[in-house]
């Protein structure tokens, strides 16, 4: 898969996960997807971080990951860490969809 369309596609499940609007959302390269998302989770842990944190569970974020990103002796800020601990998810969906691929149904009794 190219590079590219790959961070396209995160960037695409990132902004309907986060509902950000499509004025956040013209990724170029993964650093511009992570500058937004960063800036994106940076106001969601000021003033909605119960929406953040279902939104991380909800996405299988780690929980043990989360707590390192936010903890006191992280190597990046917390808002940094966590929005990449979402690229880095978004994409192992978006391999874990590409890799398992199934054939729809024309049944329901093919089920």
């Amino acid at each position: 898969m190219n590079h590219n369309i790959t961070i396209n596609d995160t960037a695409d499940l990132i902004a309907t996960d986060f509902e950000m609007s499509p004025a956040e959302t013209p990724f170029l390269t993964e650093k511009d997807l992570l500058q937004a998302l960063s800036e994106h989770v940076e106001m969601m842990m000021k003033y909605r971080m119960e929406i953040l944190l279902s939104t991380l569970y909800r996405l299988d974020v780690s929980e043990r990951k989360v707590n390192l990103a936010m903890s006191p002796g992280a190597t990046l800020p917390p808002h940094i860490g966590i929005a990449q601990l979402i690229i880095d998810r978004q994409k192992q969906r978006l391999h874990t969809k590409a890799t398992y691929k199934t054939e729809p149904l024309e049944d329901w009794m093919d089920f």
